[in-house]
């Protein structure tokens, strides 16, 4: 049986960790380099680094935060932020990245998903989707959440699939930081057209809600979260502990 995995991410502005909510409302963390350390050193099976304003502010990636994190770690590192061309991949994977992930690149460029998998494997480039609400339609949004693309989701996240994209991160809008749950309907809705692993982000509030999470949708390989591993409220090792309890088979 394939482990689940268990993912925190550190969402990163002006060289800080950040936290908001619905992806608004951003207060400082901590330092990007001790938080994933310490992550590494404590039971978390990969890592997500995201610079979330480089879209917005049209430029490229924090290359040197990003090499300091990179050498810390011993863990699959995932980065993304202002991810627009093959030179950006290449940048980010020669300073350590494992995977590297797009969003409002993929939006700009539909071709840059496809050129990406067929130069550096379909396992290394992961599609993470920022999906929204609007008229009772999945919407994706680009530039870090702030911008309606109108294009509906599920098809959306369908087709980047089929051009080469091994791995898909769910990022609801609607639950993010709210820790009420993970989105259960939307994930349904992505891992009912897609075949690749499937992350899952936003709403995490509480151990039971990873639980409930790999109860209810089995075929989900990763639960991600933010600010419950951040402040403390869930430690990944009590975390794995409770999940390996209630039979989910994860990496002690």
């Amino acid at each position: 049986m394939i482990t689940k995995r268990i993912i925190p991410c550190l969402d990163v502005k002006n060289g800080r960790v950040v936290k908001g909510i619905n992806f608004k409302d951003l207060n400082d963390v901590s330092s990007p380099v001790e938080l994933a350390k310490y992550y590494s050193d404590n039971g978390a099976d990969e890592l997500v680094f995201y610079d979330i304003t480089a879209s917005f502010e049209e430029r490229k990636l924090f290359t040197d935060i990003l090499c300091d994190v990179a050498s810390k770690i011993f863990i699959p590192l995932t980065v993304g932020g202002g991810i627009n061309t093959l030179d950006d991949f290449e940048r980010v994977l020669s300073c350590g990245a494992d995977k590297v992930s797009v969003n409002s690149g993929a939006i700009k460029n539909p071709n840059l998903v496809c050129e990406a998998a067929k130069k550096y494997g379909d396992q290394c480039v992961v599609l993470s989707a920022d999906i929204k609400r609007v008229n009772g339609e999945f919407h994706i949004f680009s530039k870090g959440g702030r911008e309606d693309t109108g294009m509906e989701a599920i098809s959306w996240i369908k087709r980047c699939v089929e051009n080469g994209a091994g791995e898909v991160v769910v990022n609801s809008i609607d639950t993010d930081g709210v820790k009420g749950g993970f989105d259960i309907e939307m994930l349904r809705g992505v891992l009912n057209a897609v075949s690749v692993p499937v992350i899952a982000s936003g709403g995490a509030g509480s151990s039971s809600h990873f639980t409930e999470l790999f109860k209810k949708i089995p075929d989900v390989s990763a639960g991600l979260a933010a600010s419950i591993f951040h402040f403390g409220e869930v430690k990944i090792s009590e975390l794995k502990k409770e999940l390996n309890e209630n039979g989910i088979n994860v990496r002690l």
